[in-house]
């Protein structure tokens, strides 16, 4: 299987994006003390059994690096290509392969739905910032 044509710079812009949102959606700018309140532990609980921030914060990258990559792979799929497209397939993507799973794996475990609702949101939200961004490139 062949590796699939896609922009590497749009994906790293993409990567960068879903990022630097995650550092805004989980600050107290936004949800982070909902988040933590939600989570049932303190900061400083979370953050002791988290482990090494700059892993965290390296594994959290990587994550959105391999986001962003199979969604441009998907991408070259669906043509022609408009940022209103980008971001339509991100919000399919999201629901589909994010949103529907998580919600499942949340009806049957103790996670609290509005912990759900603020991490899928986020998740939704990178879907189609990545979708646009990858998209406007694409062109």
């Amino acid at each position: 299987m062949s590796l699939p044509n896609v922009d590497y710079f749009a994906v790293l812009v993409s990567g960068v994006v879903i990022f630097l949102l995650g550092g805004v959606w989980y600050s107290k700018l936004l949800f982070a003390r909902s988040w933590v309140a939600l989570m049932g532990k303190s900061e400083e609980e979370l953050k002791a059994s988290a482990g090494s921030t700059p892993l965290l914060l390296l594994g959290a990258f990587v994550c959105g690096l391999i986001s962003a990559y199979v969604l441009a792979a998907l991408l070259n799929h669906h043509q022609p290509l408009t940022v209103a497209r980008g971001a339509k397939i991100g919000a399919v993507c999201w629901l589909g392969f994010t949103a529907a799973p998580t919600f499942a794996t949340a009806l049957f475990s103790a996670i609290p739905k509005r912990l759900w609702a603020i991490n899928v949101s986020y998740d939704l939200v990178s879907y189609v910032l990545a979708g646009m961004i990858l998209a406007y490139w694409h062109w």
